[in-house]
């Protein structure tokens, strides 16, 4: 199985070097696109291992776990490769037409895929300390495609979110130290097992805090999340789409990772204030895009409103909660990052992004207003749309668990979601653009405007077939919400099956 572990890590390492080699001509951007579709075919192999075969893990170089690097896939870990390779595969076929050369020639592509190759290997790792590596290599990337152009702006947004990010990772590596001073390894399934036998109970959730906080920045969670909606805005519209779309959702994976394998001794304590996170994220997320007209900006602090969902799926624990969270995962990937492609396309042919000072797109770019329709409701959760049944599971939970309060607050939240996309609607898409013109679509070149129209088009299918047939993705989601709440699998996969 080994092969198939790697492969999701080594192909967009390879990628990004064959792209850094050709940077100086068009075939760098083209060989982003054929290792992205090569991680896609990967990533779907090993899917269907995982559906297949259940938990898999491996050992790399021969060291037997917990002592070697271990690589480890149940159903969470594999689909969210899967959908890392399709929204990678997605952005780079929008970089087609939305990075210009000298871009291109600074290393963009090269920095792309050593991003969802730190994704990826994020997802897969089973050891702590790998995980803070793979945090490190994501950090590394992101930082130089955040400040890539140079702009003031961009460097402003840079240095906020690199270094909000070194101090979570300053946390996480505190947290690191004092777990293996307490069990002696970093191997994930082995301290499923060896946290129960720490003496000093109370100690064990103080370590837990920690990882919460540093996961918490990573994820953007309130009160830690001001760094994202500062840096969101200012890189090319592809890197705020793959940012959108990936980078807060390896925080939220860690986040459930930890405190469904690791630290499930104490959840009266940790995932009350889980819960209560959950809520003041929600709710600040969501009113902080009432109050921007910026585009990208209001879909920056939609990022934070929506992460309160994921966030409140852990912290409910029940069956049918973790079902909404990882149905929530996937959702929202797909739409926040296709957002995030229309806003860039809306910019190129309005020449601007505040929504009060462009207008004009439902008449003169009714395919573009389409296609915005699409991922808006569904982040709003209008049936039968994904969003819809991804806010319905999760509510449905909260009703379950008697939380009448913080559903309530999921529904209300909710409904400002809608005034934010309808806000957007009204001003950038049903008025008339302020200064009179008559934004096409036909303004942008064929070349740029054909791949970018094809990755907008190819997430809104995925979008509402999502949302149309949402019975096989449910499923899907039970299955890997059971994983979750019983690890023995998981554990055995790793370190053997004691039977």
């Amino acid at each position: 199985m080994s092969w198939i572990l790697a492969l999701p890590i080594a192909v967009p390492f390879a990628t990004a070097v064959l792209a850094f080699l050709a940077r100086h001509s068009a075939a760098g951007r083209w060989l982003s696109v054929a290792g992205n579709a090569a991680l896609l075919v990967a990533a779907v192999l090993l899917m269907g291992t995982v559906w297949n075969e259940g938990v898999i893990a491996a050992q790399m170089g021969g060291w037997p776990a917990p002592f070697g690097i271990t690589l480890v896939a149940d159903l969470l870990s594999g689909v969210m490769v899967l959908i890392t390779a399709i929204t990678g595969l997605a952005v780079s076929v929008y970089a087609l037409g939305d990075i210009n050369e000298r871009k291109e020639y600074l290393g963009y592509h090269a920095l792309f895929n050593v991003l969802i190759a730190g994704v990826c290997g994020a997802f897969l790792t089973g050891d702590l300390f790998n995980l803070y590596v793979w945090f490190e290599v994501m950090l590394i990337a992101s930082f130089g495609l955040l400040i890539l152009g140079g702009k003031p702006e961009q460097i402003d947004g840079g240095i906020k979110y690199v270094t909000l990010n070194l101090v979570s990772t300053i946390l996480f590596l505190s947290g690191i130290g004092l777990l293996y001073g307490m069990t002696g390894t970093l191997n994930m399934a082995d301290l499923a097992q060896a946290v129960d036998g720490v003496e000093n109970q109370g100690l064990l959730t103080v370590v837990a805090m920690t990882f919460m906080i540093a996961f918490g920045v990573k994820a953007a969670v309130f009160p830690l999340f001001f760094w994202l909606p500062a840096a969101y805005h200012t890189p090319a519209f592809s890197v705020s789409a793959v940012f959108a779309g990936l980078l807060t959702k390896v925080g939220v994976y860690a986040l459930i990772r930890m405190f469904t394998l690791i630290f499930d001794h104490d959840t009266g304590f940790t995932h009350t204030i889980l819960l209560w996170v959950a809520a003041f994220t929600m709710v600040t997320g969501v009113l902080g895009a009432a109050a921007q007209s910026d585009f990208r900006k209001i879909l920056s602090f939609h990022i934070v409103s929506q992460i309160g969902y994921m966030i409140l799926g852990l912290a409910l624990y029940t069956p049918m909660a973790l079902v909404g969270a990882v149905f929530y995962l996937v959702h929202h990937i797909v739409v926040k990052a296709n957002l995030f492609l229309i806003a860039g396309v809306s910019q190129r042919i309005t020449g601007g992004s505040d929504v009060y000072r462009i207008g004009g797109l439902y008449k003169s770019a009714p395919l573009l207003a389409v296609l915005f329709i699409i991922p808006a409701f569904s982040l709003a959760g209008f049936p039968p749309l994904s969003g819809f049944w991804a806010k319905y599971i999760i509510v449905k939970a909260a009703l379950e668990a008697q939380g009448w309060l913080i559903a309530g607050i999921a529904l209300a939240v909710g409904l400002m979601t809608i005034y934010s996309m309808t806000k957007i609607w009204a001003e950038a898409f049903w008025k008339a653009h302020p200064d009179g013109r008559q934004p096409r679509l036909t303004d942008m070149p064929q070349a740029h405007r054909r791949p970018m129209l094809l990755a907008i088009g190819g997430l809104a299918t995925l979008t509402v077939i999502i949302g149309l047939v949402p019975e096989p993705f449910v499923q899907f989601a039970e299955r890997a919400a059971a994983q979750l709440l019983d690890p023995a699998a998981y554990v055995a996969a790793v370190l053997g099956d004691p039977g």
